[in-house]
């Protein structure tokens, strides 16, 4: 019985693993999964970025583990004397995700390439176009499967399946676009940041049987394109401490999610830069039958100690599953090099 919940279980997890999308909470520290246009889009010369997931470890044996490395570039273009600050940025991403007993996982590479654009001569507002182009290789491990037809009659699950299997890999293409805008004024420590992005725009085929002749019998297994908003702005409130308020929208196909909340950062030194993020958010989803509901709140904190940023959050889902709590814990890390100017295109946090 143990083993058949365990199949049953499986075949529940695979469809839902299908349709996930990346995700994670503390989504600025991740901004090549974000928006291809926030490439570059840091004050320096070079960022370096990781981040990790891992999640429902409560509720499963082997839990969702997701981790993502980045590592973007930019340089000033036009003349060096040019009143213009424009700048171009290249970036490589690195990107796995793996769940459950039958380590279903995702691994992508990509690579993406934006252009901020002055809009004005005092470099106050900034217009980005970015564009992401990777492949995404899909594997599970059908050793750890078991049917219904392998039961022996008396010690196990010992003999041969008639199940059809597919390959247990295959891959695709996927390709992002996106766009940012930064307004920046000189005279004060307010900033606006508005951007939207388009992902999986060439709506590739997802399904190990995609190379088989039986394709024609099985649902549309394309992937949907992601469109994603996000707001955010950085607000003075006190000597040393400003509030950062924002929200993320995605809808893919007939599901939403919305990530609105906001951080305090509070300055810890007036000589060096060292300041403390503290947050939240909470994440109102559309439901499988359609229904908006509240799926989670997620807590945040955050260490900036002069170009070394390190963060941690916590998701707590508000429902449960098989009576084990669902709670999710990310950390991030990240690395700003050759510091240039105050120039902001998109928040730390």
């Amino acid at each position: 019985m143990y083993k058949i919940f365990i199949t049953s279980l499986f075949l529940v997890l695979f469809l839902e693993v299908q349709a996930q999308d990346r995700l994670f909470s503390q989504f600025y520290a991740s901004p090549l999964t974000l928006n291809p246009a926030l490439t570059g889009a840091f004050e320096g010369k070079f960022r370096v970025s990781s981040i990790y997931r891992d999640q429902w470890r409560g509720a499963m044996e082997e839990p969702y583990q997701t981790f993502s490395s980045a590592l973007d570039l930019r340089w000033r273009m036009g003349k060096e004397r040019s009143r213009l600050q424009d700048h171009a940025a290249v970036g490589v991403m690195f990107f796995q995700d793996k769940a459950g007993a039958v380590n279903f996982s995702t691994t992508q590479i990509s690579v993406s390439g934006a252009y901020h654009k002055a809009l004005n001569i005092r470099n106050t507002q900034f217009l980005s176009l970015g564009f992401q182009a990777g492949i995404v290789q899909r594997n599970m491990n059908f050793g750890n499967v078991t049917f219904e037809d392998q039961f022996n009659g008396t010690t196990g699950y010992s003999d041969p399946t008639q199940e059809r299997l597919p390959e247990n890999n295959y891959s695709f293409g996927d390709f992002s676009v996106g766009l940012n805008y930064a307004f920046s004024p000189k005279s004060s420590k307010f900033r606006f940041f508005v951007g939207g992005a388009m992902h999986h725009f060439n709506n590739p085929t997802v399904s190990f049987y995609h190379q088989t002749n039986d394709e024609s019998d099985l649902p549309n297994n394309k992937l949907a394109t992601r469109y994603a908003l996000q707001l955010s702005a950085q607000v003075p409130v006190s000597k040393g401490t400003t509030f950062l308020p924002r929200a993320i929208f995605d809808r893919q196909d007939n599901h939403m999610k919305l990530d609105i909340g906001g951080n305090f950062r509070l300055s810890l030194s007036d000589y060096r830069l060292v300041s403390l993020h503290l947050g939240g958010y909470a994440r109102p989803v559309t439901d499988y039958d359609g229904k908006y509901r509240v799926d989670a709140v997620v807590a945040l904190v955050g260490i900036e100690f002069n170009n070394v940023l390190i963060g941690t959050s916590y998701d707590v889902y508000l429902g449960r599953t098989a009576g084990f709590s669902r709670g999710t814990i990310e950390f991030s890390a990240a690395y700003l090099g050759e510091y240039e100017d105050d120039m902001i295109l998109c928040p730390k946090f």
